[in-house]
């Protein structure tokens, strides 16, 4: 089902904000599937930097899952326009190790934020020697048919892995297809089974949550996504990674489907979380209705 409003479609290409995490994840969990890197390595492995200023026990995992107890900036316009004055992923991740402090030791406290995805980023080119943004369209956006999405923006010198992905929403819906599809697209192997389903294992409990947005408050994390519902046993039923402008995807495992509610411009500078909330509820009468 697809429905657009005015010039804005499917193929319309536009900012999706902290979207990008998704995408990042899964670009991470390739290297894991092709054993080039676990998330339990240390970032201090491939960026040494990280041991000389007190911050060696870091892992890959922490980094996805925004539990690394570095300090930064809360997400929104002022951390983008900020984040603008790196001239690479390499001199703004050196300055997350060398100038921000640690608040908490890895893995205890989570904090919503663009330091752990980017460490991750900069760990993969480090690992290919090739540029992060290259790297996603040959891994992922290539084969998944992606031919309107990119990581290079106007507005910002470096790659930002946390927020910097421009797509439409033909185009993320083939990643929700494939992650809902258990790793598959068009009958091509993206990513293993066990890599889908360790993303969307939760890393946190609520009692471990220090900042959240709007769109996140009392919901736990996983690796990249939020876990919207989970079952009596934890176990993931709905995921999301919604973005700062208001575009909102997700895969409900559940019951089977992907969707994306992708908007043009920034709803009043937090994710409308009742408004999707509202649409995804129609969506799920619509198929009790249909007895699908």
């Amino acid at each position: 089902y697809t429905k657009s409003l005015g010039d804005f479609n499917a193929s319309t290409q536009a900012p999706v904000a902290s979207c990008s995490k998704w995408l990042t994840a899964a670009l991470v969990m390739q290297f894991v599937d092709e054993g080039k890197l676990s998330l339990d390595d240390k970032v201090s492995k491939y960026l040494p930097i990280f041991s000389e200023y007190g911050k060696g026990y870091i892992t890959i995992r922490h980094c996805l899952s925004h539990t690394t107890g570095i300090e930064g900036d809360k997400p929104g316009l002022a951390s983008i326009i900020k984040m603008g004055r790196y001239k690479s992923l390499e001199e703004q991740v050196n300055d997350f190790a060398s100038k921000h402090n640690i608040q908490v030791n890895p893995g205890l406290e989570f904090r919503y934020s663009n330091i752990g995805l980017n460490i991750a980023g900069r760990v993969l080119e480090v690992i290919s020697k090739r540029p992060f943004d290259r790297l996603m369209v040959e891994k992922l956006f290539r084969p998944m048919n992606m031919k309107n999405s990119s990581f290079s923006t106007d507005y910002e010198k470096a790659v930002n892995p946390s927020g910097g992905a421009q797509s439409s929403a033909a185009d993320y819906m083939n990643f929700l297809s494939m992650l809902l599809n258990k790793g598959m697209f068009n009958g091509k192997r993206v990513l293993s089974e066990q890599a889908i389903k360790t993303m969307q294992e939760a890393q946190t409990n609520l009692s471990m949550i220090k900042y959240a947005p709007a769109a996140g408050e009392g919901l736990n994390y996983a690796l990249g996504e939020w876990i919207l519902e989970a079952d009596a046993e934890g176990k993931s039923l709905v995921v999301a990674s919604p973005g700062l402008f208001g575009t909102w995807p997700l895969v409900d495992i559940g019951k089977n489907y992907a969707a994306i509610f992708f908007v043009k411009n920034l709803l009043s500078g937090e994710q409308k979380k009742e408004i999707y909330t509202e649409l995804k509820n129609s969506i799920d009468n619509g198929i009790v209705l249909q007895g699908k």
